[in-house]
Formats: C-alpha cells, sequence, structure tokens
C-alpha cells in the first residue's frame, strides 16, 4: 500500500492545477522550467553555504556606482525615449551576464502635462506670476512639475491653507469659522495623506483646486507624483492590459472615472508657498499646526490672495517593458523567489529608484559569478525590473494579474528594493514569518556606517531592538504581490525623507555629495537583498516561522479590543490566531524532526518539499476573494490600505474600513464590524489549516 502524505485543501488544490496547466505558458509569462521527478540531493551538494559567503566577497562599490552613473544621465519617465533606453541597458546587462532574459510589454494610460501657470493676485503687493524651472534644471527632456492624472482646468479663488488636508483639518478649520468652498486650497505634503486623498478630500469639501507643496529646510525643487486612485491599468482593472488582444475599459467607464480626482491641483515649491501662505490673512493657524510648519505661516485666509491656475494635459496610451532575468531551479524549477525593483523615474532617479536598480544589476552580476562557480539555485529565481511604477505601481501589477494563478501555486515570496539609498539607517518592512530570517542576515552582512560592526549591531542600537515594520500601505511594487496575491514580501532600504524626492535635483550628483558618497550603502543593500534571496532560494525547507505572524497578529487582536471600546467582539480573531499558533509551533517540530533525522532518501527529500509548499501557502489563506470592504481590489484581510486615513488601525483594513463606515453613519451599524472580524477570523483559520496540512482537522 502507497504511503499517504497528509496535505492541505489548498495544496491539493494547486497539485491539480499545476497538472492541468503542465507547460502552459504566454508570451509575457516566464517560461514554465521541466516537472520531471527530481533524483534525491546528493550530501555534497546540500549545503550551499560556501556560496552563500563568496557571493558577500564578491561586492564592489565601483560597479554599482557605474551601474548608476550610466541609469541617470537622462530622464526616463514611464512612456518615453528615454524609459526605453533604460530598459534596454536593463536588458543588455542582463544578457551579457548571460542570464535567461525576458520582456513583458503591456500598453497602458499614461498621464502628462502640456500646459501650467499660476499667478498669485497678492491684495496690495500686486500680481506675481510663478515659475516651475526648479533653477534651471527644467529642458527639453525633464517633465515639468505635475500630479498626474488630474484633470485639466482653469480656476481662480482665494487661497487658503489647509495643513494636510485631512478630515480633521477641516474640522479645525471649521471650528474656526473658514468655508473652503470655492478655493484654492494649499496642503503640506505628510500626515498619513496620499497626493490622490489630499485632492479628493479637498473636492468633498468644495474647493476648486488644489496646491500642494513638501516643507523642510532642505528639500530643494518640486515633487511631482501621482493622484489616480488604486493600483494598475486604470483601464483594464483586475486584469492586464496586454498589447494586443486584451479588453479596455472606455475612457468614460463609470469605473474608470472613479480612479481620477474630480478637481485639478498641481505641486509647488516650498519657496512659492511661503509667498502665498505669507500673504494670507483670516484667523490664526491653530497651535498645533503651528508648532510643526516649516516655513512658519500666520494665518489661514480664506485670502485676500487670489490665486489664477490652470492646468492642462494629456493622456496616452504607451507601451511599457517590464524585463526579467530568470534563473533556473535545479530541485524545485517550480517555485519562484522573485526580486523586483521599478526602474521609471520622474527625472534622473538617482533615488528613487535607481539607486534600487543599480543594486540589482549588482545582485545580477554576483549570481552570475557564482553560476560560473558551479552553484544553481534549488528554487527559481526572478530578477524583476518594473516599468510605469511612479504611475500607481502600474508594470508590476499588469504582470501579476497576468500571472496571478501561476505565482498563487508558485511564488516563495517577493523581496522589494525601491530607493535603496536615501541617507543613513537601515528600515525593513516585511510579513512576520520572514522576521527571523532577515534578522539572521543582518548579522552576517557589514555595516556601511560603522568600521568593524554588522548591520545588526548598529541597526539594533539605532532603533533600541529590532524593529521591524508591516506592509499595509501601496507604497511601492510590493503592493500587488502581497495585498493581492497574497505572496509573501518583503522592503528595505537605507535612509528616509531625502529632500530631493520626485524633484530635477535626485541625480548622480546629489548621490555622491549626499546620499552615499561611497557607495558603501549600495553595498550593503545589495548584501542583504542577494543574501535573503539566497536563503529562500537555497534552503531544502523555506527558513519561514509563522510563531511570529500568530504573535503578531495577538498584539494587532489586542489594540483591535481596545479601539472597538465593546462595539464587536475579537473573540473569533483570538480563537483562530490560537489555531494558527499551534500549527506553526507544530510545522517547527515536523521541520526539527526531519532535520534530526538527516535521512536524504527521496521520501524525505518529498517531505521537504510538502512542508516547504505548507509554508510557502499559508500567506495564501489571508486574502479573501471578495477583497475589502473598501477597494475590492485589495484581498489580504491583514494588509492593505484603510479608506479611512485617520484610522487608528495599520492592519485588518476592511475592519478598519468598516468601524469608518459606522461612524460616518452616525455609529450605530455594529453588524458590519462584527461580520469583517469573522472574514479575518475565517482567514487566519484559512492559514493556519495550510501550514496543518490537513483535510479534516
Amino acid at each position: 500500500m502507497a504511503r499517504v502524505t497528509k496535505v492541505s485543501t489548498i495544496t491539493i488544490s494547486f497539485i491539480i492545477l499545476l497538472c492541468i496547466l503542465g507547460f502552459y505558458t504566454t508570451q509575457y509569462s516566464v517560461t514554465q522550467p521541466s516537472t520531471e521527478t527530481q533524483k534525491p540531493i546528493s550530501p555534497s551538494r546540500r549545503s550551499k553555504s560556501h556560496f552563500h559567503d563568496t557571493f558577500l566577497s564578491l561586492s564592489s562599490n565601483y560597479t554599482v556606482s557605474h551601474y548608476l552613473r550610466s541609469l541617470t544621465l537622462h530622464p526616463h519617465l514611464a512612456g518615453t525615449t528615454g524609459a526605453h533606453q533604460t530598459a534596454q541597458y536593463v536588458k543588455t546587462h542582463f544578457q551579457s551576464l548571460g542570464l535567461d532574459t525576458k520582456v513583458a510589454e503591456y500598453s497602458v494610460l499614461l498621464s502628462y502635462p502640456t500646459y501650467l501657470s499660476l499667478t498669485a493676485h497678492l491684495n496690495h503687493l500686486g500680481t506675481r506670476e510663478f515659475g516651475f524651472s526648479e533653477l534651471g534644471h527644467i529642458g527639453s527632456t525633464v517633465v515639468r512639475p505635475y500630479h498626474a492624472y488630474s484633470p485639466p482646468g482653469s480656476v481662480m479663488g482665494m487661497a487658503v491653507f489647509v495643513n494636510y488636508g485631512r478630515g480633521e483639518d477641516y474640522r479645525v478649520l471649521g471650528a474656526l469659522g473658514v468655508n473652503v468652498s470655492g478655493c484654492v486650497v494649499v496642503a503640506r505634503r505628510g500626515g498619513g495623506m496620499s497626493r490622490g486623498g489630499v485632492v479628493r478630500r479637498a473636492a468633498a469639501e468644495g474647493s476648486a483646486a488644489v496646491l500642494t507643496y513638501t516643507e523642510g529646510v532642505s528639500v530643494k525643487g518640486v515633487e511631482r507624483g501621482t493622484v489616480m486612485k488604486g493600483l494598475g491599468d486604470p483601464l483594464s482593472p483586475g486584469w492586464a492590459s496586454v498589447v494586443e488582444g486584451g479588453e479596455r475599459l472606455e475612457r468614460g467607464d463609470d469605473e474608470v472615472l472613479e480612479r481620477f480626482p474630480q478637481i485639478p491641483s498641481m505641486p509647488i515649491s516650498i519657496e512659492t508657498a511661503e509667498v502665498i501662505l505669507r500673504s494670507l490673512e483670516g484667523p490664526r493657524v491653530p497651535q498645533e499646526w503651528r508648532d510643526t510648519l516649516n516655513p512658519k505661516v500666520d494665518r489661514v485666509g480664506p485670502g485676500p490672495t487670489v490665486l489664477n491656475f490652470t492646468y492642462e494635459g494629456e493622456e496616452k496610451i504607451s507601451i511599457i517593458r517590464d524585463i526579467f532575468a530568470v534563473i533556473r531551479g535545479t530541485e524545485e524549477p517550480d517555485r519562484y523567489v522573485l526580486l523586483g525593483n521599478h526602474r521609471d523615474a520622474w527625472t534622473y532617479g538617482a533615488v528613487d529608484p535607481n539607486s534600487g536598480t543599480s543594486v540589482l544589476l549588482e545582485v545580477a552580476r554576483r549570481f552570475a559569478l557564482l553560476m560560473r562557480l558551479g552553484w544553481s539555485p534549488r528554487r527559481t529565481i526572478i530578477l524583476c525590473s518594473w516599468d510605469a511604477e511612479e504611475f500607481g505601481m502600474i508594470g508590476s501589477t499588469e504582470w501579476v494579474e497576468q500571472n496571478i494563478m501561476n505565482l498563487g501555486s508558485r511564488a516563495v515570496a517577493y523581496l522589494n528594493v525601491d530607493c535603496a539609498v536615501q541617507g543613513p539607517g537601515l528600515f525593513a518592512s516585511m510579513t512576520p514569518q520572514l522576521d527571523d530570517i532577515f534578522v539572521d542576515i543582518t548579522k552576517k552582512v557589514k555595516d556601511p556606517d560603522a568600521e568593524g560592526t554588522t548591520i545588526y549591531g548598529q541597526w539594533t542600537a539605532r532603533n533600541k531592538g529590532v524593529l521591524i515594520q508591516r506592509l499595509s500601505g501601496v507604497d511601492s511594487d510590493f503592493a500587488p504581490f502581497l495585498q493581492h496575491a497574497g505572496v509573501s514580501s518583503l522592503d528595505i532600504y537605507y535612509g528616509k525623507d531625502f529632500p530631493v524626492y520626485h524633484t530635477a535635483f535626485d541625480s548622480y550628483d546629489w548621490m555622491i555629495n549626499h546620499g552615499d558618497p561611497f557607495f558603501q550603502r549600495h553595498v550593503a543593500v545589495a548584501g542583504l537583498w542577494g543574501l535573503i534571496a539566497l536563503r529562500l532560494a537555497d534552503d531544502p525547507i523555506l527558513p519561514f516561522n509563522y510563531v511570529s505572524y500568530a504573535e503578531q497578529l495577538q498584539e494587532y487582536a489586542v489594540i483591535l479590543s481596545s479601539v472597538l471600546e465593546g462595539r464587536a467582539s475579537v473573540l473569533p480573531i483570538n480563537k483562530s490566531v490560537q489555531h494558527l499558533l499551534a500549527a506553526a509551533k507544530e510545522i517547527q517540530q515536523e521541520i526539527e524532526k526531519l532535520r534530526a533525522d538527516g535521512n536524504l532518501s527521496e521520501v524525505e527529500v518529498m517531505k521537504e518539499r510538502v512542508l516547504s509548499d505548507r509554508l510557502m501557502l499559508a500567506e495564501r489563506g489571508l486574502l479573501d476573494a471578495e477583497g475589502l470592504l473598501g477597494s475590492r481590489w485589495f484581498k489580504h484581510l491583514v494588509y492593505g490600505p484603510s479608506v479611512d486615513s485617520e484610522s487608528k488601525l495599520s492592519f485588518f483594513p476592511s475592519v478598519a474600513d468598516a468601524i469608518y463606515q459606522s461612524t460616518q453613519a452616525g455609529g450605530g451599524d455594529n453588524v458590519t464590524i462584527q461580520h469583517e472580524i469573522w472574514r479575518v477570523a475565517r482567514a487566519i483559520q484559512r492559514a493556519a489549516d495550510a501550514l496543518k496540512g490537513d483535510v479534516i482537522s
């Protein structure tokens, strides 16, 4: 009688799916490697740690510097000639290393400015017209400061300062007797508000237009950005915008229109903002705003300054290109470890994103050298260079939507680096099962800013312990992988809030003078990123720890209970978390027993595979097909965006949405809140069931 191995219903479903798919692929998908039965791995090939040590020894700040210089010679906004040239550079680099290189093209809606003007009528001080030259940096190839997908329009209205443009800020203004209806509001960036969120809130308050600025003593230039809601091509919501033969909605479709603001907006420099804000009269700026304002503002308006504002733009269907390098796994070629960075930039992009692109090219170089030394990964590694991230994570989202089934059954983890280096200090965000491996890797990589120490030593000293954040925001390309496809994810970078963000000053010169003059931080990120990928690709059993996840969820349940103040019960979540914790401990025991046996028989190798699949698929259990209450495209019930920018919850986004809706309706709808709690509890239970691997509990 054949031996029966217990697996979860999710695992069985995906095994059946794989059998059905066979060698299925599309011209935009990674070619499926052979799934022939693998022979047991010989003991000499089990440990690849010496290759991992070699990977670290191959570091070169010179090559990273060279890559960054080449990437930033010209602007490369998505959909432009410069963007195509940069894509070719990355593609040629991968090919020159002998890596299997792929290109996925998509046809998407992008937005560009054609005309903009801003004039202030300063009461008794006359009229002043503001330019957008960024001190001579603007030329024929650098796009003028604008908000992508802003509707066109000409507006004349009194200026009024609205702080960050949050709901609470408008409530404060209302208490002061300030009416913003018909005004041009001026908002500073920050306060947890996206650009699009600021514009939509202003429209809801009756404002006619929005100006945004970035504050700070060292800020230079004007911060560009998108105001579109959601991720991906707006004309193909939920499916890939393939170049030929794909479905596209009409621009006037309600589902498309809902993605865009209803009033025009544009960014301005801090110098322009200072002129406007210092001219305002009316009530005094509230003290709670005044303490953090730079420059200082005395009055909020409205007026007497009147702003004359015009923005005209054009929308184009443009071709974008994602570039991939594939390193085939030898034992589990149908399991993917993905490393991703976006390539497109608003201007030169030395920090955002090409500090990350240069590191991706460096990791590729080191992997290629390891291959020449005889290394090959157990699982397939895919290096991903995304296009059109700045417009709303479009390149990565289209690829995820196109490959959703293969990713759901085969993706081990997605490791993201956007801006690799913005300044000093390591910042890390990830799903909790990756915490342990990340901490372990920081102990193996040299710190870039303190000789003789590891990253772990400086990182924990700076933060007084291990500080790992989570991935509920939609800040970069990890969002479609985690929040739509349920792939365990990580995002790392050095530095925070650099002063030339999305401006023409984000150049190679800024990097060598301010961000990372000797490129040691770039080298450190390459070490972290590559070594984590090697562990995930080479370890016989995936180094995931779901005890960390369960403990994190326990903390979330406590916080949620406090926020609810008795309006609903979190008991369903608590019970599911206990089941997850028990399953996490049980699978750890199974792993320890298998390692202790040390048997390399074919059966034991298959056990490793099954254990790894259970660890891989548990994250998928946290998805819900119905999506979030406030945004159906987002499926992850633990990490994702809430419609309430002022929510006290940075987790359980659909619960946060239910609380917000109840509050907006007067606070009486506790039934919906309880239902969303139950949905979270069922998702956690699905994750526990995937870990247990039992069809019948």
